[in-house]
């Protein structure tokens, strides 16, 4: 394939971009100074680097694997991480994260040369890993809206209240364009169709990257994950654990598509946030037939640096390296060789330099490669204004004022009511009428962690009051009641033959990559029989499905006479209430083809696959 590939690269690149360019409907905004502009000023900085200074310019530690915070200078580190569960040590709060990001980019401004370190985060909802931020819903209900100008405005957002912490780069926005719902990952897509995943993605970088990199409220954005890991196939994921047969189903597992098809679902996306001038991208932990992308070349090098014409830089993902074939002397070389950038080691960052070095002091990794890796990370550093020897580069605290404001949670309120999905509406039962006594069940319903899913404090989230902020569906639809109408609650649905209408808030507990892979798509009994108890207090039904899927929906669709796919919300669950209540109208339209239950195959395409509600499906009043 790679020979293949390389003859057919050897042709007119110049011809073949701008056909791939017609085709997909892009071009370089006007205002967008390309990353190269910068080159004659990084050949100098270049030329007085040492190897040792270059290498740690490509090295990225977790801040919780740092050991000392001298390790900042003596190893010339030109990055920092603070992976899903790795917080300040004086707790989540926004002071602590801003004398995090304050002390270590203190520190790493007293290093001759003065090289600022990038420090990033994954923010795929919000600025999700700090109490009291604004959560928004997970990119498959943005999807659902099919909204571009809002959902920049949600990434803009999220940049501004990233900024209030100092953090300057966000592992944003996901890419994928998810084929198979039982993959963990499905609510990171902002869709199964590419053109959707194109459109919103690249709306993405633009607010997280606003204006231009130097605007103090931009942060950068790191496109990912590059490319396929929506389209893996079931039974090829990671294993469980060492040694073990047993694999995750779908996480890291293998996308087997032929070149054109693959180009057509998993890089459209990514040829048009190039051409938005995203600053970084993160090849993917999955493989393209059978190729880890982490050390496929003829993706990173050939197609994204030469093809797409990328001039950023690649960011490897989570000790992505470690699952390469060999040593891992081996496994740096490989992947270095194949175009990465920079490597988030983790832990091992003394082991990597070293490794490193020797690698190129053999001549296994070529001089010219380290020279290209820190040229495209440097590019990047100087569009941001950070080798600009008068800015002020620790955190601007009053940013502090804006962040989980009642302005920012507007935007995210926004965000949820216009995602919601109206699947089933039967009387028609919605909207609510007021003064109709209500009685609302369900474990999602008055779970703010449950509404916010992955990705929220935690890496794989948790349910329960998770955060601070925010409002739950069950305390949203109360205060959308007001006064003159009666909520009850139960959590199984007992107890509500009283209510004129019964509210089932029902779906997934939360979860992230790996543990979140299904091999089904059944609701948990204690939700059917929640639904149950409601119908038979005699009452219509109104079901409200908290998931980062589409689910197995056939147990409770003849009780309910009006169902709502509402997708994670986040932390604005007053969303859910505007449209419940008719403040909103319904406008979402299903981003995912939503499969029955009794499908052999739930991978999009394949011949049992069935469908319960098509691709673009949702009903309004």
């Amino acid at each position: 394939m790679a020979a293949n590939r390389r003859q057919f690269l050897s042709g007119s690149l110049g011809m073949l971009v701008s056909a791939l360019a017609a085709r997909l409907n892009f071009a370089r905004p006007p205002a967008t100074k390309r990353f190269s502009a910068w080159d004659p000023q990084i050949r100098s900085l270049l030329a007085r680097l040492s190897l040792d200074e270059k290498i740690g310019q490509m090295t990225q530690p977790d801040k919780n694997f740092i050991r000392n915070l001298d390790d900042l200078q003596t190893y010339h580190l030109g990055s920092v991480l603070s992976g899903g569960n790795s917080d300040p040590d004086t707790g989540n709060d926004l002071e602590s994260w801003t004398n995090l990001y304050d002390r270590y980019q203190a520190r790493a401004l007293k290093t001759s040369p003065r090289i600022p370190i990038l420090y990033g985060i994954d923010a795929v909802h919000g600025h999700n890993n700090v109490l009291g931020a604004v959560i928004f819903p997970h990119n498959i209900g943005l999807g659902c809206t099919r909204n571009a100008e809002l959902v920049e405005r949600a990434a803009r957002t999220t940049a501004e209240e990233v900024r209030a912490t100092g953090i300057n780069w966000v592992f944003a926005p996901c890419l994928a364009v998810p084929q198979d719902v039982r993959w963990g990952r499905t609510y990171e897509g902002f869709s199964e169709s590419p053109d959707v995943v194109k459109t919103l993605g690249t709306a993405a970088v633009r607010g997280f990257q606003g204006s231009g990199l130097k605007d103090p409220l931009s942060v950068l954005a790191c496109a990912k994950h590059f490319a396929g890991d929506g389209g893996t196939v079931f039974g090829t994921g990671l294993p469980k654990r060492a040694g073990s047969t047993e694999h995750y189903p779908l996480d890291q597992g293998d996308t087997r598509l032929d070149d054109a098809a693959f180009r057509r679902i998993h890089l459209q996306a990514y040829a048009a946030a190039v051409a938005a001038g995203v600053g970084s991208i993160m090849p993917s932990y999955s493989s393209w037939n059978g190729v880890k992308c982490s050390a496929n070349r003829v993706l990173l090098t050939d197609i994204l640096k030469g093809e797409f014409g990328f001039e950023g830089f690649l960011i490897s993902d989570y000790a992505a390296l470690n699952e390469l074939p060999g040593t891992y002397k081996q496994q740096i070389e490989q992947s270095i060789n194949a175009g990465m950038d920079m490597v988030m080691v983790p832990d091992r960052y003394v082991e990597f330099i070293r490794l490193l070095r020797e690698l190129v002091h053999e001549g296994r990794v070529p001089m010219s490669r380290i020279n290209d890796a820190v040229t495209r990370i440097l590019r990047v550093k100087f569009a941001m204004g950070l080798l600009d020897p008068q800015r002020f580069l620790l955190t601007d605290r009053r940013l502090h004022r804006s962040f989980g404001s009642p302005e920012h949670r507007a935007v995210a309120r926004e965000c949820v009511s216009q995602s919601l999905v109206l699947l089933k509406n039967e009387g028609p039962v919605l909207p609510l009428s007021p003064g109709a006594s209500l009685h609302v069940a369900g474990k999602c319903a008055d779970d703010i962690g449950n509404q916010c899913g992955g990705w929220t404090i935690d890496w794989q989230g948790e349910s329960g009051p998770v955060t601070s902020g925010g409002t739950t569906i069950l305390a949203a639809i109360r205060e959308a009641a007001g006064d003159s109408t009666r909520v009850t609650f139960s959590l199984d649905g007992t107890g509500g033959q009283s209510a004129r209408i019964g509210i089932a808030v029902i779906g997934e507990k939360p979860y992230a990559e790996m543990m979140g892979d299904r091999e089904n798509l059944s609701l948990d009994s204690e939700d059917i029989a929640a639904v149950g108890n409601l119908k038979r207090s005699g009452m219509p039904v109104v079901v409200v499905v908290i998931s980062g899927r589409p689910l197995a929906l056939e147990p409770v669709l003849d009780q309910a006479d009006a169902i709502v796919a509402a997708w994670l919300p986040g932390t604005e669950g007053g969303g859910v209430a505007d449209v419940l209540f008719g403040h909103r109208q319904p406008s979402g339209k299903l981003s995912f083809t939503w499969p029955r239950g009794d499908s052999t195959s739930f991978h999009l395409g394949d011949p049992g696959y069935r469908t319960l509600f098509p691709f673009g499906y949702g009903l309004t009043y």
